[in-house]
């Protein structure tokens, strides 16, 4: 028996008890509705304001709000169902774990490029507005996604190659293991999430160290600049557990087998939710200017 099997034997066979579920099912439910409810502020401010879609800082930081939307929708769908349903079709399953990665890989590169933008705002301010312009900016969300896509699609044209046709109406325990089970597809992933994240953390340690000794370290505007991208670092190190999650998961259910359904719990709480909980902070509260904003869509709805 593999990894794979044996992880899915030990959710299967180790069921929590009704209430145990329902509690669990509960908290993630509220959970993903109150950060999605933030969001979806966030996303009704920035549309009704043309100061923020014509800012490429704020354009890509409401693609990384609607990609937090997108991926905390998912997973709470995914884990529902896993205490519901259990198995589900793989072609079904196949649709949800590749949006699923899509915005997980997604995550860390638009973190980069939020950073880097800060850095040409801070150490070149003068070519701030020739470099940075929203159609550029909408570029490069496009080439996140191409990114993203490229590396993602590879698990299913691999899976469609070395899989017989039978495999994709059978069905499943819907994690990423069990839809896209070739072992070259988690030697590719992660050969691929090394890079990444190597790229990701250069970018953002070069664009941290230079405004950290820009001649303009002393103005709030650079105080604050740095303080951003060191929430970002933060940011993609939480996003980084979401790569670690497998082995550890590995450990615990050897370890642990009759607790690791708990330990999917916690693990899901740390990797899925938490780091999505970051996002609205950054600019939601931290931002006077959407600040601003918001507060008077909040106070709106508080009337309504």
């Amino acid at each position: 028996m593999n990894v794979t099997s044996a992880n899915v034997t030990a959710v299967l066979q180790y069921r929590d008890s009704f209430s145990k579920a329902v509690t669990k099912n509960v908290i993630v439910v509220v959970l993903g509705i109150f950060i999605n409810y933030i969001n979806a502020g966030l996303i009704y401010t920035f549309c009704k304001h043309q100061i923020f879609y014509m800012n490429p800082r704020y354009i890509l930081f409401i693609h990384l709000v609607v990609n937090d939307m997108l991926q905390v929708t998912l997973t709470v769908i995914l884990f529902v169902i896993s205490y519901t349903i259990y198995t589900i079709n793989v072609s079904l399953c196949c649709i949800f774990i590749l949006f699923a990665l899509f915005t997980t890989e997604n995550t860390p590169l638009n973190l980069a490029c939020m950073a880097v933008e800060c850095y040409i705002a801070i150490c070149v301010p003068l070519r701030h507005v020739q470099i940075c312009t929203v159609k550029r900016t909408l570029m490069l969300i496009g080439l996140i996604w191409k990114t993203s896509m490229l590396s993602v699609l590879s698990d299913l044209f691999i899976t469609l190659a070395t899989e017989p046709l039978d495999f994709f109406h059978s069905k499943v325990f819907c994690i990423r293991q069990t839809v896209f089970p070739n072992p070259i597809i988690i030697k590719k992933r992660d050969i691929t999430y090394s890079v990444f994240l190597v790229l990701v953390w250069i970018t953002i340690f070069y664009t941290y160290f230079r405004i950290l000794f820009t001649a303009k370290t002393a103005s709030r505007d650079a105080k604050k600049a740095r303080n951003t991208i060191l929430l970002h670092g933060f940011q993609v190190l939480l996003c980084m557990t979401t790569y670690a999650a497998p082995q550890l998961l590995t450990v615990l259910q050897q370890w642990f087998p009759k607790n690791y359904t708990d330990s999917l719990f916690a693990c899901y709480i740390i990797v899925q939710i938490l780091p999505r909980s970051i996002s609205p902070i950054i600019y939601g509260v931290r931002d006077n200017t959407f600040r601003r904003y918001v507060k008077k869509y909040l106070c709106r709805v508080s009337i309504l």
